[in-house]
């Protein structure tokens, strides 16, 4: 008998942007540098030594990002201990919202989603490194 989804990954993506309070690149890049602000690349590891992430960004794949957060994981990333606003980012924001809604729920806060991810930052001027 084969599966029955009752919720498709859109639907999620849709909810987690509901949620999670957004950004625009634009506004992104006055942020960047910013000594109150940490930008989290979510894109994988090829993704991010392919193009480049934004200079200062903490790299967390979207698999790792949960155990990077948790001060009690092995594989936690100081970074995420500070009292700073987070900016969460991706290739499109598709996943950095899903990831920042889990990062939300686990306590992490602020956090807001760039829309548009590097596509959108790239078009609004911004660079990689």
């Amino acid at each position: 008998m084969p599966q029955t989804i009752t919720k498709t990954s859109e639907d999620i993506v849709k909810e987690a942007m509901a949620t999670v309070p957004e950004i625009s690149a634009k506004e992104a890049l006055s942020l960047a540098g910013s000594p109150d602000h940490v930008f989290v690349d979510l894109r994988d590891g090829t993704e991010q030594a392919k193009t480049g992430v934004i200079a200062g960004a903490v790299t967390s794949s979207r698999g790792m990002m949960e155990f990077h957060i948790d001060p009690e994981s092995p594989a936690h990333k100081s970074e995420f201990n500070q009292d700073k606003t987070y900016v969460f980012y991706c290739a499109s924001g598709g996943r950095s919202a899903l990831a920042a809604k889990v990062a939300m729920e686990m306590g992490l806060s602020p956090v807001v989603n760039m829309s548009g991810g590097v596509g959108a930052w790239k078009k609004a001027g911004g660079m990689l490194e």
